[in-house]
């Protein structure tokens, strides 16, 4: 009997998972030739698992991937608030204030959560501690949220590694921050072949994440164009704020369904109207309905309000990022009732002064507890 190439991916699909012994099966997209559609045999409670065996990974690599479906497999429209880490008095993962700031989170309307990007002090928790709090967010978030989880290292090797084990804790997408302590090294080239071996070897869709102020790295915007071409490189995150190399990454990409998002509340409008679909803002841990409420206003077209809530939101913002970082994003929280607590050494506390001025910024808005 003669096969065509495209009958031969359900067929391994479902050699695969007798194999596993997987017991639930969704189709979502992967690479397929028929009238050049794609379709993805996904398992809902361990998904990674089919895509990190041998004979399903090798085959892939024989056939083409097309962007154009394969993009769309994650709808990152909508904000995601980037959540902190909440630690307790020793400065390790307290797992019940984690379960109680998602009872507040969970009455907004989030598409999803950022689980250890920079707001999570990622470069300070070790590799199990990552991976175990994107399975207690898996459990607490609730259904049809997205999960995307910050997965990057300085090694390609250590980057493949860690997003893996994202997906196999349960994320959506694997956000990777650009490696960053041989500066000099990180050419475009470099950090190309970088993330495209990371895309190769990932279950999981990759979102490349730009956040000069930390790394010294602005991922360059040809680099950003080239990569998304690449079927498993669906997104952009920009926390630079430059919005002229934003919007010229959302014209020339626009043909791969390619998607950005912005990284901070503070052009979060600004980025919408050149094309954005979403936002990861460390706003969202505090005003996350305010944040979500912008996005609703452009989405509806409601313009001039939009745009009046958007300056209402840049100097909370300003002061959670580059004036207060972490340590005040974490302050802020606790004028709300959310549990902020303690950040990591070596970060230090907000002196009373600086506490007070957060105040001062924050106590405008509904919810401000004093």
């Amino acid at each position: 009997m003669y096969w065509s190439a495209y009958s031969l991916v359900p067929i391994m699909a479902a050699v695969l998972v007798r194999r596993g012994n997987l017991t639930s099966i969704c189709l979502f997209n992967l690479p397929i030739l028929r009238r050049g559609y794609w379709f993805r045999s996904c398992v809902e409670s361990n998904k990674a698992a089919i895509f990190k065996a041998d004979p399903f990974r090798k085959f892939l690599k024989t056939v083409r991937f097309s962007s154009s479906l394969a993009m769309s497999s994650l709808d990152l429209s909508g904000i995601f608030p980037p959540i902190v880490t909440p630690f307790g008095d020793n400065e390790g993962v307290n797992h019940d204030k984690l379960k109680y700031n998602f009872s507040k989170w969970n009455e907004i309307p989030f598409s999803g959560y950022v689980v250890q990007g920079s707001n999570g002090e990622y470069a300070y928790m070790r590799a199990e501690e990552k991976i175990d709090l994107v399975h207690k967010v898996r459990e607490l978030a609730p259904k049809g949220k997205l999960i995307l989880a910050g997965s990057g290292c300085e090694a390609t090797r250590d980057t493949i590694e860690m997003t893996n084990k994202m997906a196999e804790a349960g994320a959506d997408a694997a956000l990777v921050v650009t490696p960053c302590f041989y500066k000099s090294g990180m050419t475009a080239e470099a950090l190309e072949k970088h993330f495209t071996k990371v895309a190769d070897s990932s279950p999981i869709p990759v979102i490349l994440y730009s956040v000069p102020a930390n790394t010294g790295i602005d991922l360059p915007a040809e680099c950003i164009i080239k990569l998304s071409s690449h079927p498993n490189i669906i997104a952009l995150k920009d926390s630079g704020g430059d919005i002229t190399k934003i919007g010229y990454v959302i014209h020339k990409t626009a043909g791969n369904n390619f998607q950005v998002l912005a990284g901070s509340a503070s052009f979060l409008l600004a980025s919408y109207c050149l094309g954005a679909v979403g936002g990861v803002c460390a706003l969202a841990n505090v005003l996350g309905r305010e944040v979500c409420k912008l996005h609703e206003m452009h989405k509806h077209g409601k313009m001039e309000e939009a745009k009046l809530l958007q300056h209402k939101l840049i100097l909370p913002n300003t002061a959670v990022t580059k004036t207060y970082g972490v340590p005040g994003l974490k302050k802020s929280m606790e004028f709300f009732g959310l549990y902020g607590g303690p950040t990591r050494s070596p970060l230090l506390p907000l002196k009373d002064s600086q506490e007070a001025e957060l105040r001062d910024i924050f106590k405008l808005f509904g919810g401000y507890q004093a």
